[in-house]
Parts: structure tokens; C-alpha cells; sequence
């Protein structure tokens, strides 16, 4: 056998044993048609087709699930038993698969407390180093501040009070409330004779009484000499003693009565002022240490709105004025407020506006006061406003209200949004201290640490270089898969669904393992055109050092680059679930398929002729700068499609979402949301409603799915109600609710499936053993029209129900309208937490197209485009096209060329991200943005049009 014949025989070999292959076989889960998917190991391969083909379930429900068994499989039969048991995939089997990470889109930390910079480690890192290297600044002062030993102490003090008296004494009491009885016994009875209390000296034998509710400083006189090297032994023994008892710390004063500090810890000399050795937790915002204790190292204070609180002051408290607390209640709360009127010679019955506003603001914002007759009993008295937000934050967590249904989020007045205390903030390397760097950009933050090295000491570089190194690598990731314009401080939370995933690739592309089958969702989300060649090289890298990518994708530009493409399809839902095409891409595009169809420019979006000019009015908000705005004037053509675009962190979000969006809710609803710096609106009245579909989850839970949320549900328990079998039995619309008890199952209480925690392992719902995932018990089953019961309703196809319920209008125009987004394939019962942003954008979409059109009305859209196909675009803007045409004006955010170039009209802001952002670059038709040489998007806009 020669050595070609080697080869071949080796290689069917080891494609029998799925060794360069990852083969699926038989899988059937959701709408998948028991199908066989092969795809070559350690290539980047997409997987497309049009939203709700099966193209998840494929790689996450299957591949992914499958690789997290076996992974739990590996451990211990004692470990398993707390893991619960895992449910085996619908496949038949799976050669060749090797460890899998996932890189989901939902799957990102939410908390307040997580950034970029925690997540990535890259905080972790800088806290280390500025714990071991920074110089420590007096936040009184502004001087150096020096930590000294004894000796070095004794040095200091023989060479600069040499032959003069000094007075040596240990600072005891700093600042603290109390009568200090014991503390002043305990120090006579040790033999002390003086002390200097609140900078007076005075006998410890003479009678003292201190004020309980005054603060106080106490410092033991040590010693009174003369600074002589003859009396070298007293001075040392003197130091010692003081720093004994002041803990390290001692007070030299000198002839002029004037004040020096020394201390083994962190001291300023001029203040007094010292500081513990730092540790890496004083620079943390998550514990006690490094947080500011104003907002507890969120950043931010929750604030109200006075007006909304207090809308009418001509009443008194007992009446009600304080809208939340209602009319006067025998409450501890009430009982603190009388005592605090009666105390200024006020009454409960007064009306607000005759009380003064220091006394409403000792009411409203906790005691401030310096009466100790009153101390004792208002020292737990936060006031009623704190009182109030802590009540109502409670209230959100559980209940999970919107933040804007009580006050607003505001910068914390005393750390500006950093997150850390004063002290924290008071160490600085190379003149910046850590919460400068948190708020730079990476870029910018990367080109810091580049010249950091320069500026060290050769024993501060001997520290510093390997968390440098470390830290360095791992900007340059997130640089690398496009996300140079965040800064380590930024939430999670304010994160997009891609930006989240690239965070989570670029720390997976740090930790350099090879034989991993990384499967991402839609990494492109949210990252414009100009850094698409960043995120392919990016996969491309984790693909060369020896893994399997595999993505599922939208982007033309991704697959493109791909290895290896597979499309499921052909269309979505019960009409999908079959591998329509798959190949390398030559190959791909010789195949019939509607992705080949458009990447072949045999099916395109076809450019209109002419752009619609609108009703010739405009919404203007005048110099906005907010975040990175620069006195940006934006000004929005009403009646048209209006495209807002821009590079990843230009602003689009700030200047839409932060700025526009609360002005006109103000205007509309009188929302307390307030917006980012502008100085004028105009044009707000030709608005008269707006609604924004944003990407945010329709529910959190699986209780909530697509017919609940768009009030389709209702509907249709009220039409079981009145079948005649319901009649009978004298059921009621709550009895066909799986929320209520009754008619629903109770051992799942109505949720169809059964949440089992997981420990450290991400928690797993597996189906109802009792009523087999229909949520209902069978007396409700029963009651059934058309030979269905409401549970095989809610497992109808949005397309199978419009038949079904042909003759009821209320129900069949929800129906009609889900279909017409393109969501025709989805069942009503479907749970939410199983739909991608896309689908849940569209639902809310549909939902408001139930409506009435205003026809004056604003929608606002972001990246509509998200999970996507090119087919499902084309249905999308033909639904947005009929809202245009009824007068509508529609504003979309987006990075998508093919929705862009068939807007209206064009916004782009830039030129780039972070701070280099913030202005608007070009704005007009396409066509004029696409000749604007400084637009990115005009750029790429040049090349879609033609031109």
C-alpha cells in the first residue's frame, strides 16, 4: 500500500470515529427532523438560516448540552449526586465532540457590581499593583504622605528640634462622641499625670465631664524634654511609649504649640491625616474597605423627584401631603415626626408650605441636627426619603418594577461615579490614581500601561512587571475583538448581547486552550462594519491555536470567511429543522438555499428610487452632552424611516436612549427619568405618543411567553370561558390561567417544567412529570373547542392558530400581526426565556402594531436586525414600511447595511468610539452620507449603493 493510500485509508478511518469531524446524528429536539449534521473539527464554522430554523437548537440545545453532560458525567458519583440528574439530549449520538465552551448571549452577569473590569480580571490585576506600588496622597492636603520606623522617627527628631523643648504625646481619641470616663481612670491609674484634651492640657487629677453628644480629642502627654543627643535613651524610650499607646502614631509639638505628625503607617505630616499599608481590598467597590459609603460602591444614588413626592403643599403631613406615607398612621415613623414639629414649634396639621425648608429637610433627609436632647431618639432616624427608597428598592427586587416607577438613578455626589472611597482614591502611580484608570478608555488605558514601566523605580519595576504583562495581554484581547471604547469601570448591565460575548471570547482567547469547541451566538451583535475584520481575526486566532469555532451568524462578512457553512432550514418553525445546505463556501453557494440566493446577489434589497420626504416637520434637541456628547444638536425628519448609526460607543445610545427617550417621555407621560445635558427640545408637540422595542427580555421567567405578553392569553381564556362545557361546570377565566391555582397543575404550579438548582452550576428545568409540560390539571383539559384544549392551543404555531381562530376577530388580528413580523412559526405557549432578542423585540413590536396608530407616533428601534436573516429583514422593513406610511416616524438603531441603506434618512455619529466619539459625523439621505469622506458608515454605505 503506498503512502497516498496511507493517508486516504487513515483519514476515512478517523472520519469514522468523528476524529477530524464533529458528526451529529438524529437530532430531533425542538423543531429539528431527526436530521445528520457533519462539520470538520478545528475550523471556523457558521451556522445560518432564517430566525427560528432550529439553528440554536442545533449548536446550543444539542451540541452544547451534550458536551455539558458529558462533562458532568466526569464527575464522581458523590459530586453527581448534587448536580441532580441531566437530561440526555434528542440525538441520537455525537462523535468526535470535543470539551465545549459556550459563548451565549444571556448568559452575562447582570449585578451592578460586575464591570468589564472585574469580569476580565483586569481590576483584579491593577488593585494587586497599586496595593504594592502606589505612593499614598493626603486627601486633605494633597501632600505625599511617608510612613517612617522608630528610628527613623529618632533621626527626624534629633536633627530638626535639636536643643529645643518639645512635648511629646499619643493621640488616644480623634474625633469621637463620648464621655471616655473609663479610658480617662484607666490612664491615671497606669501613672500619667496629663493629658491635652480638645488642645488644652489638663490635669487627669482635676474633675473633667465631657459632653456625651460632643466629639472629642484625647492625647496622652508622654514626655516634656529638651532634644539632646546626651539624652538619646529618653527620647527612644519616650517613642516608644507613645507609639504604644498611640498605635503607632504620635504628635511632637513644639515651643510655637505647632503640631508634627509621625507614624509607622501612611502619615501627613501638615494634617495629621494617616493611612493603613494598602491591601489589594482597600481598592475593591465590593467590600467595606475601598467603597464609598455614600453609595455603597455602586456609583450611583437612587433620587426622587420632590413634585411627585410632595405634589401639593397647601395640605399638612396628617393629611397626606407626603404622597407615599398617605394620611397619618400610629406608626413609629409618624410618632418621629411629630416629636421633630413639635420640636420647632410645628404641627402635624400644618400645611407643608407654612414649614421652613430646614426643618422639611431634616424631615425628608434624616437628622442632621447637633441638639443632644434629641440625639438619642432620632439616631436611627435616616429620614423619610431614605426610608422610603429602601422600602421601595425591597419592593423591586421582589417584585422586579422598573426603576423609573420610583425616582431615578443619579452620579454619586461624593465619589463622581467611581465607585471608591476618598483613601482609595488617594493613591496614585505615575499621577493617576486606580479610579482614573477605571474611567479611561482601553485604548487609552493600554498606551498608559505601555509607559508605565518608564516612570518606575528599578525596584517598583521588579514588582510590577509580570501584572503589567498580564494586564497589558489581556487590553489588547478586548482591544482586538473591537471593543477598545469601553472602560473597565462600565456595568455589565449597560452592555449589548455582543459587546457581552466579545468580553467573554477575548478572556477565552487569554486562556490559550487548545481541542475546545467554542460555540458563540451571534458575536457580531451591536459591532459596526469597519470592526468586523477585528472580531473574524479574532475567532480566526482561537481557530489556529488548535479549536473548533463554531458560530451561528447573520453577517455576510463572517460567512464569507467562514471554513465551512451550514444552513438549517428551509423556512422557520414546524417548516424548518432540516439541513438545506452545507459546504465550504464555493461550495455552499452552488447549493440552493435562500442564504446562497443573497450572498450571490440573486435575491437583494432593492434601493428605492426616491426617499420619502416626510411631513416636513422635525424634533430638534439642542446641545446634548451627556457622557461623550459634544454639543451635539440633533435634529430628526418627522414622518420618515430615520437611521441612527455610528461605530460601537459613539454615543447612538447616549444621545437616543439617555437623552431623546426621557425628554419626550417628560413631555408625554411625566416620566421622572431625567436625561443626559441638553439646553432645548423643539417640536415636541408634533409627537403625541412614542414607543421604544428594545431587545430587553419579554419575561424572565417561563411563565411569560408571547401570548401573555401581547394580552392575547386573555382573549382566549375568555373565549374557553364561554364554551358551553366551561358554562356547565361554572368555570371562570381564571380557571383556564396557569397562574392561579385551580385549574392549573399543582405539583409545577402551572409552569409546565420544574426548576432543579444546581449548586455551582447554572440551574436546569427539566418537564413536569405530573401534567407532561401542559400546565394544567385534567378536569381543565377537558373543556376543549375544536377538539383542543387550551394546552394544545398554547402548543399552536402563531401560523396553525390563525386558522384555528378564524372567526374571532379579537384574537385573530394578534395572530395576524405576529405572523406579519415574521414570527408566524413560534407557539403562544413558547416560553420567553427561550427567545432570542430578535424574536422578543418583534413580539413587543407586534404587540404595539395591535394598537391604534396615532399616526404621530415615534417607535424607536434597536438593532432590529439582531438574529436576523436577510429574509427576515425583508419582512421586517416591509412591516416598519406601513408604519412610515400612516405618518409614523421610525427611528432605528443600527449597524446593518442592508436596513441602513434603505432608510429615509442617515444620523451618523462618531468618527469613533469613547471619547473620540460623541459628534455627528454626516447626516442626510444614504446617498449624501455615503460621499462624506470622516463617516465610516458613509464609507461602507458608498459600497452598498454603488456609488
Amino acid at each position: 500500500m503506498d503512502a497516498k493510500q496511507t493517508n486516504t485509508t487513515k483519514k476515512i478511518i478517523q472520519d469514522r470515529y468523528g476524529f477530524n469531524h464533529v458528526e451529529v446524528l438524529g437530532a430531533r429536539i425542538h423543531n429539528l427532523k431527526n436530521i445528520n449534521v457533519t462539520f470538520p473539527r478545528n475550523q471556523l464554522v457558521v451556522i445560518t438560516g432564517v430566525s427560528g430554523s432550529g439553528k440554536s437548537s442545533l449548536a446550543f440545545d444539542t451540541i452544547n448540552a451534550e458536551g455539558q453532560r458529558r462533562y458532568r458525567e466526569s464527575f464522581s458519583a458523590y459530586a453527581r449526586n448534587f448536580l441532580g440528574s441531566i437530561t440526555r439530549p434528542e440525538v441520537d449520538k455525537i462523535n468526535g465532540l470535543s470539551p465545549v465552551i459556550a459563548i451565549e448571549q444571556k448568559t452575562t452577569n447582570r449585578n451592578a457590581r460586575s464591570t468589564v473590569g472585574t469580569t476580565t480580571e483586569i481590576y483584579d490585576f491593577m488593585r494587586l499593583l497599586f496595593a504594592r506600588i502606589a505612593d499614598a496622597y493626603s486627601y486633605a492636603t494633597g501632600n505625599k504622605m511617608i510612613a517612617q520606623n522608630q528610628e527613623q522617627i529618632t533621626t527626624h527628631l534629633l536633627h530638626r528640634f535639636s536643643g529645643k523643648e518639645i512635648t511629646l504625646l499619643a493621640p488616644m481619641i480623634k474625633g469621637r462622641k463620648g464621655h471616655h470616663e473609663e479610658l480617662l481612670k484607666r490612664l491615671m491609674h497606669l501613672g500619667f499625670s496629663k493629658i491635652r484634651l480638645n488642645g488644652k492640657i489638663t490635669d487627669l487629677a482635676s474633675k473633667i465631664n465631657l459632653a456625651r453628644h460632643k466629639k472629642h480629642d484625647i492625647e496622652l502627654i508622654i514626655d516634656h524634654m529638651l532634644v539632646d543627643t546626651q539624652d538619646l535613651d529618653r527620647i527612644k524610650n519616650a517613642l516608644t511609649l507613645a507609639m504604644q499607646y498611640g498605635k503607632g502614631t504620635l504628635i511632637v509639638a513644639d515651643t510655637d504649640q505647632k503640631d508634627h505628625y509621625f507614624s509607622k503607617f501612611l502619615m501627613d505630616e501638615a494634617s495629621g491625616l494617616a493611612y493603613d499599608e494598602p491591601e489589594p481590598n482597600l481598592f475593591s467597590f465590593n467590600t467595606p474597605y475601598g467603597a464609598c459609603s455614600t453609595c455603597n460602591g455602586l456609583g450611583e444614588i437612587r433620587q426622587i423627584d420632590l413634585a411627585t413626592i410632595i405634589p401639593d403643599k397647601s395640605i399638612s403631613i396628617k393629611d397626606g401631603a407626603i404622597l407615599p406615607l398617605g394620611p397619618y398612621k400610629d406608626t413609629l415613623l409618624f410618632k418621629r415626626i411629630d416629636f421633630i414639629l413639635n420640636l420647632y414649634k410645628y404641627k402635624l396639621s400644618d400645611p407643608i408650605e407654612l414649614i421652613p425648608s430646614t426643618v422639611l429637610n431634616l424631615l425628608l433627609y434624616g437628622n442632621h441636627m447637633h441638639n443632644p436632647i434629641v440625639a438619642d431618639f432620632l439616631a436611627s432616624f435616616e429620614g423619610i426619603l431614605p426610608t422610603l427608597i429602601e422600602q421601595k428598592e425591597k419592593e423591586i427586587a421582589k417584585k422586579g418594577i422598573l426603576e423609573e416607577d420610583f425616582g431615578y438613578m443619579a452620579v454619586c455626589p461624593d465619589c463622581q461615579g467611581t465607585r471608591l472611597n476618598q483613601i482609595a482614591r488617594s493613591f496614585k502611580i505615575n499621577g493617576k490614581a486606580i479610579s482614573d484608570l477605571a474611567l479611561m478608555d482601553l485604548k487609552e488605558l493600554q498606551a498608559w500601561f505601555a509607559v508605565l514601566p518608564t516612570k518606575l523605580t528599578d525596584r517598583q519595576q521588579i514588582i510590577a512587571h509580570e501584572i503589567i504583562q498580564e494586564t497589558s495581554k489581556r487590553l489588547k484581547f478586548l482591544i482586538d475583538v473591537g471593543l477598545d471604547y469601553l472602560n473597565i469601570n462600565r456595568n455589565l448591565g449597560t452592555l449589548s448581547g455582543g459587546e457581552a460575548q466579545r468580553i467573554r471570547l477575548a478572556t477565552q482567547i487569554g486562556t490559550q486552550l487548545l481541542g475546545v469547541l467554542y460555540i458563540l451566538d451571534e458575536p457580531s451583535i451591536g459591532l459596526h462594519q469597519r470592526d468586523n475584520d477585528r472580531l473574524i481575526r479574532s475567532l480566526k486566532v482561537l481557530r489556529d491555536i488548535g479549536n473548533t469555532v463554531l458560530v451561528v451568524e447573520h453577517d455576510k462578512e463572517i460567512m464569507l470567511e467562514a471554513d465551512y457553512l451550514l444552513e438549517i432550514g428551509p423556512k422557520a418553525g414546524i417548516h424548518g429543522g432540516e439541513v438545506v445546505a452545507s459546504g465550504t463556501i464555493q461550495e455552499f453557494l452552488t447549493q440552493p438555499s435562500i442564504t446562497a440566493d443573497f450572498l450571490t446577489n440573486k435575491k437583494k434589497f432593492v434601493i428605492p428610487t426616491e426617499r420619502r420626504q416626510g411631513n416636513k416637520k422635525k424634533l430638534i434637541i439642542r446641545e446634548c452632552n451627556g457622557n461623550n456628547l459634544k454639543n451635539v444638536t440633533l435634529s430628526i425628519p418627522l414622518g420618515v424611516m430615520v437611521c441612527m448609526t455610528g461605530v460601537s460607543g459613539s454615543g447612538k445610545s447616549s444621545l437616543i436612549h439617555k437623552t431623546l427617550l426621557p425628554i419626550i417621555k417628560r413631555h408625554l407621560y411625566k416620566s421622572q427619568v431625567t436625561p443626559l445635558s441638553y439646553t432645548e427640545a423643539i417640536g415636541l408637540e408634533h409627537i403625541n405618543k412614542v414607543i421604544e422595542v428594545s431587545q430587553a427580555p419579554i419575561g424572565r421567567t417561563p411563565r411569560s411567553n408571547s401570548s401573555t405578553y401581547t394580552g392575547m392569553f386573555t382573549d382566549i381564556r375568555n373565549f374557553f370561558t364561554m364554551l358551553p362545557e366551561a358554562k356547565i361546570r361554572g368555570y371562570k377565566p381564571g380557571r383556564f390561567s396557569f397562574n392561579l391555582k385551580g385549574g392549573r397543575c399543582n405539583v409545577c404550579e402551572g409552569a409546565g417544567i420544574q426548576r432543579i438548582e444546581m449548586g455551582f452550576l447554572p440551574e436546569v428545568y427539566v418537564t413536569c412529570d405530573t401534567c407532561k409540560g401542559k400546565r394544567y390539571n385534567r378536569e381543565t383539559l377537558e373543556v376543549q373547542y375544536k377538539g383542543k384544549s387550551i394546552a394544545d392551543v398554547l402548543d399552536m404555531t402563531v401560523s396553525n392558530a390563525i386558522s384555528f381562530f378564524e372567526s374571532h376577530p379579537s384574537i385573530l388580528t394578534k395572530l395576524k400581526t405576529l405572523e406579519q413580523v415574521g414570527l408566524g412559526y413560534i407557539t403562544l405557549g413558547q416560553h420567553a426565556t427561550t427567545l432570542s432578542g430578535g424574536e422578543a423585540q418583534r413580539i413587543k413590536l407586534a404587540t404595539e402594531l395591535t394598537k391604534r396608530s396615532t399616526g404621530n407616533t415615534l417607535y424607536i428601534l434597536d438593532e432590529p436586525s439582531t438574529g436576523l436573516h436577510f429574509q427576515d429583514i425583508l419582512d421586517l422593513l416591509s412591516v416598519l414600511k406601513k408604519l412610515v406610511d400612516q405618518g409614523n416616524t421610525v427611528l432605528v438603531i443600527e449597524h446593518n447595511m442592508d436596513i441602513i441603506k434603505l432608510a429615509d434618512y442617515v444620523i451618523d455619529i462618531g468618527p469613533e468610539g469613547g471619547r473620540a466619539g460623541g459628534c455627528i459625523v454626516a447626516e442626510g439621505t444614504p446617498e449624501v452620507v455615503s460621499m462624506v469622506p470622516e463617516s465610516h458608515t458613509g464609507r461602507f454605505l458608498k459600497r452598498e449603493l454603488g456609488l
